[in-house]
């Protein structure tokens, strides 16, 4: 009998829900891969998962491993579709919630409002008792008021209580005390205590990320339940991981107690497949961009390591501070620019291009669903770089009628024909895109040209090429199954946690650095353990926080994961002067100090294996499906050889202008470009000099 094993993954997006499906067979090594998109399904999200797969054609009683990223948490923060929150915190301290930071975008508008914080005043209630910030306690904690403050929330409806103590980073003990006394007395209330989600410094972002896990944390339990429900009443026997936002999956039972961590899952998980691509292709050095119906996402891998970091803010723009999240994720840049964003145009006759978006319903106005507003799509449509004949892979008939119209009121209000609207929108949503790709990589003292740029999402393909000429880039790829590659990601993930630890301490402290390398590995290994992972199968790598002495930000340091001694410790001190003089661009001649640790604790659970794509010789001209006139929007109308990417197989090359059609996407080659497909299926665009 043949043994398949049958892998499946699903992104919930903000305008469509993706699935890929693998199967492999042992004895032959060959594999048969699916792909599926359906419409995402808000508020029940969890139907357009089902969806998706039935779609596709899934029998869910088969599959063997299955990966699931979401945005429901996003959503629920930013649509502020939340539990009711209380807070409790250390006497004296309800209002750092509200007193936030001193970072207002706007530094000249005397008129700048902070933003609202997600819990009332009179929804922040305090206990005595005091830690300092070595974890020694100053003052017991008192819990003598804590029945009014119980009492209070339920009359008021709390659904959710945050605890956040002062300096529980470096003794959560008072906190742990609190959320039993909490307990015993309210039993059926959520609670969500600080330490649970971040053991690291600076006390507003701290009580912020404890309120916001709290707020969608009753929403995402209940959403994962009813996923976890429909698939198993669906015959799915074997575990399910969910997709975090640290380019890791992990178990339901750990995301339900924390779910704050999977705020970005989807574009996590994308990330991770950019870097595993670049083992694969050996292509370490990438910038991957993600562009969707609603955003484009962009982040630099460098090494093949993807950096994660915990200074994360939702909803932080030019006019809004935001809020932080201090939970472990990818870093990266997001615009409001995507497939279904709104060009504008504003009181002075400019044209804008987002980050308002048509979103899913109605979408473009070429979807004949009710859109009136002219999108990046539309414009694309319109410049030919789309086939009408084959909008969304054939599946929708492009409304031309509401596209020209859309299109048409915008030209008038400028002035100009509906190519010359079309292609200023093209252009616009460009140099946004090569704005945010600087900011993750020529800002941060990187060179674009030492790096590959990998494309993918709906969008990425349409105006890669156009961002790689622009930042010289040496070659784009377009991976294979690109319009569904964050699901694609998550199949090639491992099991992941970060422990963010606070500590200070001097450079040259060899034993207080070994005594917290030693015990956060330690922890690492046993919670690992207790989900059933036997520990020599975790991987650690430790990163240490340092700082020149007497400075507010640092850099991470890699370190082995073993005992330090004195040359282990020299090499870190020289490599945090080469490590920060990178970031910041200089170099200081001071004493260095520790703050922390940062540990990656991954192991592998059913990690995708790609195959090599079979030969057959079959010539480039059968893949060829026409000829069209295309507008390029910045380099005029050319004649590009149509190709269908269906037909694509290794070996294969061809040069622009051409473009290359999907069902889920289309790449657009500009004159003068070389093709090549390698053995994965995976389109390589190699950048004119």
């Amino acid at each position: 009998m043949t043994e398949k094993i049958t892998r499946v993954s699903t992104d919930v997006g903000g305008t469509f829900t993706d699935m890929v499906y693998f199967e492999t067979d042992v004895a032959s090594g060959t594999q048969t891969v699916r792909t599926g998109k359906s419409d995402t399904t808000p508020p029940d999200f969890e139907q357009g998962v089902l969806d998706v797969m039935r779609k596709g054609g899934v029998e869910i009683d088969a599959v063997d491993f299955f990966a699931h990223g979401t945005t429901v948490v996003i959503n629920a923060l930013t649509e502020r579709k939340g539990a009711k929150v209380g807070l409790i915190t250390t006497k004296g301290f309800r209002d750092s919630l509200e007193i936030g930071r001193g970072n207002r975008p706007d530094f000249f508008n005397l008129l700048y409002e902070k933003p609202a914080p997600f819990v009332e005043r009179y929804l922040r209630r305090e206990v005595p008792g005091r830690m300092d910030y070595t974890g020694a306690e100053l003052q017991p904690l008192d819990v003598s008021g804590l029945d009014e403050i119980v009492a209070d929330f339920r009359a008021e409806g709390i659904e959710a209580v945050a605890v956040c103590l002062l300096h529980a980073y470096a003794n959560p003990a008072h906190e742990k005390a609190l959320v039993d006394e909490i307990r015993k007395r309210w039993p059926e209330a959520t609670v969500v205590a600080s330490h649970q989600i971040t053991r690291e410094w600076r006390e507003y972002e701290r009580t912020n990320t404890t309120v916001l896990s709290a707020y969608v944390q009753p929403r995402a339990e209940r959403y994962l339940e009813k996923l976890e429900t429909g698939l198993t009443d669906q015959g799915y026997r074997g575990h399910m991981f969910i997709m975090q936002s640290n380019c890791g999956v992990d178990s339901v039972s750990a995301t339900k107690a924390v779910p704050i961590t999977m705020v970005e899952s989807g574009p996590a998980s994308g990330f991770w497949g950019a870097a595993e691509l670049g083992r694969i292709i050996d292509e370490p050095n990438v910038l991957a961009l993600d562009i969707g119906g609603t955003t484009a996402k962009c982040s630099l891998i460098e090494d093949g390591k993807v950096a994660i970091k915990t200074d994360y803010w939702i909803e932080r723009n030019g006019r809004s501070a935001g809020y932080p999240i201090m939970v472990p994720v990818v870093d990266l840049v997001e615009i409001g620019n995507g497939g279904g964003s709104i060009a504008w145009v504003d009181d002075f006759g400019k044209l804008h291009v987002g980050p308002q978006s048509a979103g899913a319903s109605p979408g473009p106005a070429a979807y004949g669903r009710g859109g009136t507003e002219a999108t990046t799509t539309d414009a694309n449509l319109v410049l030919g770089r789309i086939n009408r004949d084959y909008f969304c892979g054939g599946t929708v008939e492009a409304d031309t009628e509401a596209m020209d119209a859309a299109l048409g009121r915008l030209a008038a209000g400028l002035g100009q024909t509906t190519e010359e609207a079309a292609r200023g929108i093209v252009r616009i949503a460009n140099s946004n895109m090569v704005n945010a790709l600087k900011l993750v990589s020529v800002n941060r003292g990187y060179d674009p040209r030492d790096f590959a740029l990998v494309v993918f999402g709906g969008g990425g393909p349409m105006h890669g090429v156009a961002l790689g000429q622009e930042l010289g880039v040496r070659k784009v790829v377009v991976p294979r199954g690109a319009p569904v590659f964050s699901a694609w990601g998550m199949m090639m993930s491992d099991l992941r946690r970060d422990y963010f630890v606070t500590r200070l301490m001097e450079a040259d402290d060899k034993a207080g650095l070994n005594e917290l390398l030693h015990h956060t590995m330690e922890q690492a290994l046993d919670e690992f353990e207790r989900e059933g992972l036997a520990r020599d199968k975790v991987s650690l790598r430790p990163l240490i926080g340092c700082r020149y002495q007497n400075q507010e930000f640092g850099v991470e340091v890699p370190i082995a994961p073993e005992a330090v001694g004195d040359a282990g410790l020299a090499a870190m001190i020289r490599d945090f002067h080469d490590i920060y003089e990178r970031e910041y661009t200089y170099r200081l001649d001071a004493g260095v100090e520790i703050t922390g640790i940062h540990l990656i604790a991954s192991s592998e659970v059913g990690k995708l294996e790609l195959v090599r794509l079979p030969r057959t010789g079959r010539d480039v001209a059968e893949a060829v499906k026409g000829k069209r006139d295309v507008d390029y929007a910045t380099e005029g109308r050319h004649e590009a050889t149509i190709y269908d990417a269906e037909k694509f197989e290794p070996g294969m090359t061809f040069d622009g202008p051409a473009i290359v059609e999907d069902p889920g996407t289309t790449v657009v080659v500009h004159p003068g470009n070389r093709v090549s497909i390698d053995d994965y299926g995976n389109i390589h665009i190699n950048i004119r000099g």
